[in-house]
């Protein structure tokens, strides 16, 4: 490396400094020249250059050994597309300056007219490229600044929420599935994500190694619910939780034959469904596994049976004109009434003479009951009037008959009349 000194001073000869020049290059290469005495062209270089280029176009740099080591140049790309900065004569690229950047180029080798380039890069304007380096999850650079970033992803299997899903949107569109949570300690204090339930199954967001969500192991999204999972480092929290408070009833109607029927969203969101036609085999209905109430009206005809299921879990079984309202808790069914659909059987309280527990809306105090083990009691306007046990049948007060009454022996409390004993 050498440096050119003057005789009368000593000091490092440098070329005419030329502080500024706007350069434009349209598909074509541009040689530059230091501004020295005996310069033939205007192209020379400047201290500072501002470029804007049109297709293809190169900026070529002067003879590095005309000049002094660390003789500079700042290049900044003001145009719309991409150019290289060489070396004398095109030989090698020094630097690549992108659009809107700012590239800081000097000279450390000045020892053949190619030399050696020194490269500072100066980023884009006053802060793009430092934006879009600081960018991280939830952030987006856009131009020079950042701004917050929230990806819609769609998951129809359950899945497992990490790190990199910092502020992104979940949105589910299966049936039944679940979101696991990673642990907190990992996703650490202020992690979040956005959750929305739009299938027609229950989702179950879930912790990780006893991690609690909203102080309970796990929650249940249903359809068209939605919420913001956040996160303190230690457990997880719910803000927003929004409900689907739609309550519409509307009914479906449908005919069925054997065999089984897996209900349509917008089916199973008929909370009374009706089944008809004439039955060939046993009907199976599988509705969503999803939390509802459903009224079933069974109106078919022939000698099978109607099944609604999960697809696991608790049946309902529903023979020809009965009608139950189950309660589904996103895998079993429940009778609401708390008896088998189709069954016979009705289970009553005790009750007591003053208030039988079969009686009148209109009359409270009429009715029967069960007054003590094997015992089946009358009780009319509060006072009992007849008891039937295993040893018979005892009348309270007067008995009047309008036909025969015939038997070995009876019993009766208080006179009785009429007919023949």
């Amino acid at each position: 490396m050498s440096s050119f000194n003057s005789p009368f001073t000593g000091n490092v000869i440098q070329p005419t400094d030329v502080s500024y020049r706007e350069i434009s290059i349209a598909n074509t290469t541009l040689q530059l020249e230091w501004p020295i005495n005996g310069s033939t062209t205007n192209d020379a270089a400047a201290r500072i250059m501002e470029v804007t280029t049109t297709g293809v176009s190169e900026l070529w740099m002067p003879p590095a050994n005309q000049a002094s080591v660390g003789q500079d140049a700042l290049i900044r790309n003001i145009g719309g597309e991409d150019f290289d900065v060489m070396d004398y004569a095109g030989i090698n690229t020094i630097v690549t300056v992108l659009v809107g950047e700012a590239q800081y180029i000097y000279i450390t080798d000045n020892g053949t007219e190619e030399g050696v380039w020194g490269i500072i890069a100066f980023g884009i304007g006053s802060s793009g490229q430092d934006a879009a380096t600081l960018a991280g999850y939830g952030l987006l650079a856009i131009g020079q600044t950042l701004n917050q970033s929230q990806p819609v992803t769609t998951f129809s299997s359950s899945y497992t929420a990490l790190a990199t899903d910092r502020s992104s949107t979940y949105v589910w569109t299966g049936g039944a599935g679940t979101l696991t949570l990673s642990l907190a300690s990992t996703l650490a204090d202020n992690w979040f994500m956005f959750v929305r339930n739009s299938g027609t199954g229950a989702l179950t967001v879930t912790g990780t190694s006893g991690n609690l969500v909203n102080g309970s192991t796990s929650i249940a999204l249903q359809p068209a619910d939605s919420c913001i999972i956040v996160c303190s480092g230690s457990q997880f929290y719910t803000v927003g939780l929004g409900r689907n408070t739609q309550f519409a009833f509307t009914q479906l109607s449908k005919a069925v034959t054997s065999g089984s029927y897996t209900l349509t969203a917008s089916e199973a969101s008929n909370v009374i469904q009706k089944y008809t036609g004439t039955l060939t085999g046993n009907v199976t209905i599988v509705v969503p596994s999803t939390v509802q109430v459903y009224y079933i009206i069974n109106a078919t005809s022939g000698a099978y049976t109607v099944t609604i299921t999960t697809g696991s879990g608790g049946t309902a079984v529903l023979t020809t004109g009965t009608q139950v309202t189950l309660v589904c808790d996103s895998v079993n069914l429940f009778n609401a009434n708390t008896i088998l659909a189709g069954s016979s059987n009705i289970s009553l309280n005790n009750g007591s003479v003053g208030a039988p527990s079969l009686n009148f809306s209109s009359e409270t105090t009429t009715g029967v009951y069960r007054a003590a083990s094997g015992e089946f009691n009358i009780s009319i306007l509060g006072v009992l009037r007849s008891t039937v046990s295993a040893s018979g049948l005892a009348i309270v007060g007067a008995g009047a008959f309008t036909g025969a009454v015939s038997g070995t022996t009876g019993t009766f409390t208080s006179g009785i009349s009429g007919g023949t004993f």
